[in-house]
């Protein structure tokens, strides 16, 4: 169970409503209001439901095995909603975020822990629309889409890091 859950409030109905699990101690999360604003520049619709549930490692890792048969945390996992009775606004589905795992990418990639969140809330929102990576064709389209959404966002391309040689050279998705 969460320790403790907030909701970013829609500043506008044009804005998701997101609501923010915290069920591990470890690591440093932004505000709420920042989670809605990166599922809204993915494409998240006006008036729906989105909970991102940030996770230790070991609920990443229970979660990846059960659900995509992989004995490891990972950084994110994207779980749809189905339909939904009764409910007060639509749900998109839900976004796990394992902080520890993200902030040890985020440190070992040199890149800031709030845009590699955000390129993950960007990565998972799109998975939730329909967006997929399983085939090369598919993977090439939803990076661009992620790379155009953090552009916007003021974020550099997370595709491409640094190297110690004059350059930059792609860097390996492990999503």
């Amino acid at each position: 169970m969460a320790r403790n859950s907030r909701r970013a409030p829609p500043e506008d109905s044009a804005t998701p409503l997101i609501r923010v699990q915290r069920a591990t101690r470890t690591g440093r999360a932004p505000a709420p209001a920042l989670f809605a604003r990166w599922a809204c520049a993915a494409g998240a619709p006006p008036g729906v439901a989105l909970t991102v549930r940030l996770v230790g490692s070991r609920e990443s890792r229970r979660l990846n095995a059960a659900f995509r048969g992989k004995d490891a945390a990972t950084n994110v996992l994207a779980f749809p909603a189905g339909p939904v009775s009764g409910a007060d606004e639509p749900e998109l589905g839900d976004l796990v975020i394992c902080l520890p795992v993200v902030a040890g990418e985020a440190r070992a990639q040199g890149k800031r822990l709030h845009d590699h969140l955000a390129h993950l809330v960007v990565h998972g929102t799109l998975h939730l629309l329909g967006h997929d990576h399983d085939r090369p064709a598919k993977a090439r389209k939803m990076e661009a889409a992620e790379v155009r959404i953090l552009q916007g966002l003021g974020i550099a391309d997370p595709y491409r890091v640094r190297s110690p040689a004059p350059g930059r050279a792609r860097q390996h998705r492990q999503t």
